[in-house]
């Protein structure tokens, strides 16, 4: 199955964000790919953290998830809406709102959504970040299948950026039956130098799956650098496409019959104790 990780350089507009996310996603259909994902923040990164909830909606309803599903049908892709933020219930959500995935099939149905379960905090005394300023903290680990054009069904395991911190629930995927694991993200120029090809190598490894990661990329408007370097990782640890900077289509191939190469060469997943 032909996939691909869109890399965007966002800006403080969602209506400019969501023209360029459907120009890449169109591009990637025109390549034959079959599943599409957005980075983390694909529809704003705005001048300040709080600026997200200005543009929150309610589950169900709004202009970016009609945009999501009018693009995921009218280009006939699976299409994974990196991340926007959706309302909560009134009693809980205050001044805050949940960073949500959601999950378009080629009919422009949601058929899944994964609120990112680990916020972000850093402060190096130069860069300050605090997410749970203005997010609410998932909890649910969330999977869905994914039946592709060469009849085998792909499970796929949700996750967002920081979670990739935690692989603990990578593992829970892994007993799941994930086989791709997806990671939008907008890791900072920061920590992604220093982490983010080892970190998604790792969840690869060992889970044994497929990682697919659509990144922000470059420098934004509001004066933010994100790392970038969207990418795909095979089962084995391998980077088969990847994209350092700026907007771009990350176009690489999974394929079925290597996940089982190696889940039985390395049965690791069987080997487990804890």
């Amino acid at each position: 199955m032909k996939v691909a990780a869109i890399q965007m350089v966002s800006g403080t507009q969602w209506p400019a964000n969501l023209l360029r996310a459907r120009a890449l996603m169109r591009q990637a259909a025109g390549e034959g790919v079959e599943l599409v994902v957005l980075p983390e923040y694909f529809c704003l990164l705005g001048a300040r953290d709080t600026d997200k909830l200005a543009i929150q909606e309610p589950p169900g309803a709004g202009p970016i998830q009609t945009f999501l599903a009018e693009s995921a049908r009218e280009l006939g892709l699976w299409v994974v809406g990196g991340t926007l933020p959706l309302s909560a219930m009134p009693q809980e959500a205050g001044a805050r709102v949940y960073n949500s995935t959601l999950v378009y099939s080629p009919q422009g149905d949601c058929v899944a959504r994964y609120n990112k379960i680990h916020l972000f905090r850093f402060d190096n005394g130069r860069e300050s970040y605090d997410e749970s300023r203005a997010l609410l903290s998932g909890s649910q680990p969330v999977t869905f299948d994914l039946p592709s054009r060469d009849g085998h069904r792909w499970r796929l395991g949700l996750s967002v950026c920081y979670d990739l911190r935690f692989p603990e629930l990578y593992r829970s995927y892994a007993r799941a039956g994930a086989e791709l694991l997806l990671a939008p993200s907008a890791f900072t120029h920061t920590t992604g130098q220093a982490h983010w090809d080892l970190l998604l190598r790792s969840r690869a490894v060992e889970n044994l799956a497929f990682v697919l990661a659509a990144a922000q990329g470059g420098l934004h408007e509001n004066g933010r650098r994100t790392w970038g370097h969207s990418m795909l990782v095979d089962p084995w640890g391998r980077v088969l496409a990847e994209q350092a900077e700026g907007e771009a289509v990350v176009v690489a191939e999974l394929d079925a019959a290597l996940l089982l190469q190696c889940r039985l060469q390395l049965p690791a997943l069987e080997h487990r104790v804890l």
